[in-house]
């Protein structure tokens, strides 16, 4: 990473990338980040994010066709979020590589397969990691950088040690850029980030309450709604433990009792099949707000207004110079 003018932010390079900032934004499965929110994200210096989770594979090539086109040139890049944990995984990533992605992300486990299958197509491969030894397999095995998630994440999480004490190890642990994940929500956040050695960082929350995301408003208002006792772990039939708002399913799901499945979409390599995760992620995302699953980050409270992306980039911009005249 190279460092810059103190008060602009220092610069990311994976691969090919160099984005005007170094933030990535994250993929949020089951059409919160598509090709909206990521060529908003790109086209404000960033790096946007497509979710592949819960989407047909024609579905993500024509997002990740109508992002492209929608990317000014010379702006920022498009990645696809691709999990091991789905059974279409495969399919999945191999039709991301056919249309020429900046890079693919993934989580949820690690597959060999992904690295060969990204160098062979010279496109960078960048694994989710919750761990330093899980951050040196990866670099061995190909990855072109490591995104560390923290237990502040929205969503399924991998850990439950809060990311700012995972980062220096991971750090340590690599010599490929690590990105800094879960819990970032202002441009402190990032300058804190940056000085643990981190090379950029990861938002997912933050950008769910913006005008671009392809989120319903109905989900968007529930971020912004959202209190500090507003949030609850819940086991997801993925077998991890996953951040959500409160709401009459997450009342339904932490009781003993096994929910009637309408339809089970085969989705997952494993599953418990105590309710269908896919199905209330997609119900949330059709608009019933309260009635499917509504993943957020541990700071969502924080958020109190959707503005545009360029504003949010631009407010941690100022941020993060803000906070870089007070550290120096």
């Amino acid at each position: 990473m190279k460092r810059g003018n103190k008060l602009n932010f220092p610069q990311l390079k994976i691969g090919h990338m160099i984005p005007k900032v170094p933030i990535m934004q994250g993929g949020m499965g089951v059409g919160i980040s598509l090709s909206k929110l990521a060529s908003a994200v790109a086209n404000a210096g960033g790096i946007g994010i497509i979710s592949g989770t819960g989407i047909s594979v024609d579905d993500m090539r024509s997002h990740i066709r109508r992002a492209k086109e929608c990317v000014k040139k010379n702006a920022g890049y498009i990645g696809v979020n691709v999990l091991f944990a789905m059974n279409d995984f495969a399919e999945k990533m191999k039709a991301a590589l056919e249309e020429k992605v900046d890079f693919i992300i993934s989580g949820a486990g690690i597959s060999r397969d992904m690295y060969a299958w990204g160098k062979q197509a010279g496109i960078p491969v960048i694994s989710i990691v919750s761990s330093a030894k899980l951050a040196r397999i990866s670099e061995r095995l190909g990855a072109a950088a490591v995104v560390v998630e923290g237990f502040e994440a929205g969503g399924h999480l991998g850990t439950d040690r809060p990311m700012f004490d995972i980062l220096p190890e991971v750090v340590e642990a690599v010599s490929i850029p690590v990105i800094a994940a879960g819990g970032i929500m202002t441009g402190s956040d990032i300058a804190k980030a940056l000085t643990l050695g981190a090379s950029g960082v990861q938002m997912g929350t933050r950008f769910v309450a913006s005008a671009e995301c392809d989120a319903p408003l109905a989900f968007k208002q529930k971020y912004v709604n959202a209190g500090k006792d507003d949030l609850v772990l819940v086991k997801t039939t993925v077998g991890l433990q996953g951040r959500a708002i409160k709401n009459n399913f997450t009342n339904l799901i932490t009781g003993p009792d096994k929910l009637k499945i309408a339809k089970c979409h085969d989705c997952l390599k494993n599953c418990s099949y105590r309710f269908c995760t896919l199905d209330s992620l997609l119900t949330s995302v059709n608009g019933d707000v309260e009635n499917g699953l509504v993943f957020a980050g541990a700071r969502v409270a924080e958020i109190k207004e959707i503005l545009p992306v360029q504003t949010i980039i631009d407010n941690l911009t100022k941020e993060y110079r803000d906070s870089s005249l007070t550290i120096n």
